[in-house]
């Protein structure tokens, strides 16, 4: 009887339903070990999770707005904006607390526009982020007039370099916190569960109460937040702020929630498939650049990765689909 308990529990279970996720993983850490020693290390762990820091913000809003059926194509731009102007902030004296503070709020400012556009304008999510996608980079350029603008401020840097236990990055720290929050407001909230109804259904949400406007604009404040405080971060890693920063950083944080199992469709994703999707991405690109593949190889990999990350999300929808008429049969025959 508890055997059988603890069976439909682990079925349940987010872990359950990642299953193959987590073999891919595993597999994919063993692929790169056998060419290169040095993969298997808990160095080389601790960097792909420092360089999961820039992603990983942002493939939680990310996450969060394919799972309502939308989308946000400026999140790169957005984090480059920030670091620029955190920098700019810093170098004027500005607090360095602060000016990250700002950098976040110059992120929820272009949620902000983006909610707007859509709710008010009536756009296209995908054309009104591709708008704010230009608008955010120009702006980055504008404001420094192109050039990198560097960061002296050493309590700044730390924000982006400091180690707990001089093992463990903060950037890092605070990703894995993000994530543990994140996924607990999107499982157990009632935010949470307004997210997936208005994915799964948007005219079903707004006829049961919800407010399909209101959340749209806390998801835009969000997914712009994190990116202003992805790029915010990775200025002070850089000791910099820099304009060419986070391109294409959207449509990496997009292939990891697709490929941790959150659906184009609405209505379907967790934040768990979210954080192991973005293992196996940045997992990836980590085994190529230590293998000296070639960065115009690089990209085609990256490109077929998002093609079998699309290639599953339809396989998946199918299933459910049959599952839904399978169950929708059953019910009819009594």
């Amino acid at each position: 009887m508890v055997l059988s308990t603890w069976k439909n529990k682990i079925k349940k279970s987010d872990f359950a339903d990642k299953i193959s996720l987590i073999i891919a993983l595993i597999v994919l850490v063993a692929f790169f070990s056998f060419f290169n020693k040095n993969y298997f290390s808990s160095r080389n762990f601790i960097n792909i999770l420092v360089a999961c820091s820039l992603m990983g913000f942002v493939a939680i809003g990310e996450t969060k707005l394919i799972i309502a059926n939308l989308i946000d194509l400026s999140a790169g731009s957005v984090a480059a904006f920030a670091t620029v102007f955190s920098a700019i902030l810093v170098r004027a004296g500005v607090n360095p607390y602060l000016s990250l503070l700002l950098a976040i709020g110059s992120g929820c400012f272009v949620g902000l526009l983006n909610a707007m556009l859509i709710n008010y304008l009536k756009l296209q999510p995908f054309i009104a982020t591709l708008a704010m996608m230009s608008i955010a980079r120009g702006a980055a350029y504008i404001i420094c007039g192109g050039r990198a603008v560097p960061i002296a401020n050493a309590t700044f840097i730390s924000f982006g370099t400091y180690r707990l236990f001089r093992v463990l990055p903060l950037p890092v720290i605070l990703l894995i916190l993000t994530f543990l929050v994140g996924g607990y407001i999107l499982k157990n909230t009632f935010f949470g569960r307004s997210v997936y109804a208005l994915g799964g259904n948007s005219y079903a949400a707004r006829l049961s109460g919800l407010n399909p406007e209101m959340i749209t604009l806390k998801l835009y404040l969000l997914s712009g937040g994190l990116a202003g405080f992805a790029g915010a971060l990775l200025a002070a890693r850089m000791n910099s702020g820099q304009p060419t920063a986070a391109v294409g950083l959207e449509f990496d944080a997009i292939t990891a929630a697709v490929l941790g199992g959150a659906a184009f469709t609405g209505g379907v994703g967790t934040i768990l498939g979210t954080f192991i999707g973005m293992l196996i991405l940045q997992g990836f690109n980590t085994g190529l650049i230590m293998l000296n593949v070639q960065i115009f190889w690089q990209n085609v990999a990256q490109g077929s990765l998002l093609i079998v990350a699309l290639a599953f999300d339809y396989l998946r929808k199918k299933e459910r689909n049959k599952k839904l008429l399978t169950d929708s049969m059953k019910s009819i025959n009594g």
